[in-house]
């Protein structure tokens, strides 16, 4: 029996792999949740986008990614920087599909300071949503999970939650403690069909990113293909960016039945950035 071959007839004879599956993803209304949350649906799952962002602009996002992938989006605004913002997330997303079975913990902010300078208003906020919100919802979901003998979270940290890096102490933190927790609340779930994951890219070409090219360039009197080179990818051995569409099959991987023994990982997607 060739055990590669009825592995790949498995996976390739699945197109929608999620499909009646419902999956929550944070910080989804651009970038990399964004991206997320396109291939999840593009994989059948339903979901609750949630963000921040122009009204009209997420509506027509949210019924993009209907019409793209055949399914049902609802859009939730909450704080999630504010644990009962988490609770209303999650309830809200409960109440709509009847349960949760994929969670994809993504929002987060950064502020780049030395560390005797950094505010302490931003470390609490940073802290709070790149952290502790992962937690709060992590928590929300996970006995139901348990009880199904199905679930699968997805926490995504960064190449900063492998290494470290000057001015970015709050960040760097909190993507290490997410690195931690997905380790510890793995093995809570193993016994139980209950995956937990962490994806951690690199450079990502986002919006985002676009923006601070602009901004690198503008500070630095330099061209763009410089900062692009001698900055942000200096670390990063391919020299280029990973792309959205990269990072979201890699979560309807880890969300499938394919990824069922892939549990307590820090998957880094970095260019080799952290095989140094």
């Amino acid at each position: 029996m060739n055990v590669h071959a009825t592995a790949a007839s498995a996976i390739t004879s699945h197109p929608r792999p999620l499909a009646g599956r419902t999956a929550v993803v944070t910080g989804s209304t651009s970038g990399i949740g964004l991206g997320i949350a396109k291939a999840l649906a593009g994989a059948g799952a339903n979901l609750v986008i949630n963000g921040f962002g122009d009204p009209r602009s997420i509506e027509q996002t949210r019924l993009s990614l209907e019409a793209a992938g055949d399914v049902t989006v609802r859009f939730d605004g909450s704080n999630l920087a504010e644990p009962a913002g988490v609770a209303t997330l999650i309830e809200g997303a409960v109440a709509a599909f009847g349960q949760v079975d994929i969670l994809v913990n993504n929002a987060g902010i950064q502020h780049v300071a030395p560390v005797e300078a950094f505010p302490v208003e931003l470390w609490d906020a940073i802290i709070a949503l790149n952290l502790s919100a992962a937690f709060h919802a992590t928590r929300a979901v996970f006995a139901g999970m348990k009880e199904r003998s199905f679930g699968r979270i997805v926490n995504v940290a960064s190449a900063h939650g492998l290494v470290g890096s000057p001015f970015k102490s709050a960040y760097v933190a909190a993507k290490h403690g997410i690195v931690g927790f997905t380790k510890a609340v793995a093995l809570e779930g193993a016994e139980y069909g209950v995956t937990v994951n962490a994806i951690c890219p690199g450079y990502v070409w986002t919006p985002l990113v676009e923006k601070q090219i602009e901004e690198q360039a503008k500070a630095h009197g330099i061209a763009r293909d410089r900062v692009v080179k001698e900055i942000l990818l200096a670390a990063q051995p391919n020299k280029r960016f990973a792309t959205v569409e990269e990072i979201g099959a890699l979560a309807v991987f880890l969300a499938s039945e394919a990824g069922a023994s892939m549990t307590g990982t820090a998957i880094p997607v970095d260019g080799a950035w952290t095989a140094h």
